[in-house]
């Protein structure tokens, strides 16, 4: 692996660290660990910007589907500042993932994000 791709998969492994953290503290720092002061989030159904939003924002999907985590789709692509990757949902106790989608996320000189944007390609009803 380059160090190229090595820093991708470093900035998305750091991304679902923050996605599946348990707990207020471990998602506070997973989420100051991924993403820069200001960065931002944006999806259909969302668009944060900051610790304190990103925080809430994955706190509350978090609520909406307990017993779930975030996992990557296939493998992570990226050039300069951006990277793209898949994802879904699953389930830990049947290993169903109703909700899936790809994000693309710049990067800042440091490796950490400065912004998401999610796309939603299969959602529940």
């Amino acid at each position: 692996m380059s160090a190229s791709n090595d820093r991708y998969e470093t900035a998305v492994a750091r991304y679902f660290e923050a996605w599946n953290a348990g707990g207020q503290d471990a998602l506070a720092k997973a989420v100051a660990a991924a993403w820069t002061t200001d960065g931002r989030y944006t999806d259909p159904l969302a668009d944060v910007r900051g610790h304190e939003q990103i925080a809430a924002l994955i706190a509350a999907a978090q609520e909406q589907f307990p017993g779930f985590a975030f996992r990557r789709l296939g493998a992570v692509d990226g050039h300069h500042d951006v990277v793209r990757f898949g994802w879904e949902l699953v389930s830990e106790a049947d290993g169903s993932a109703p909700v899936a989608g790809f994000d693309v996320i710049t990067l800042d000189g440091e490796d950490r994000i400065r912004s998401v944007y999610g796309f939603l390609d299969r959602v529940p009803a």
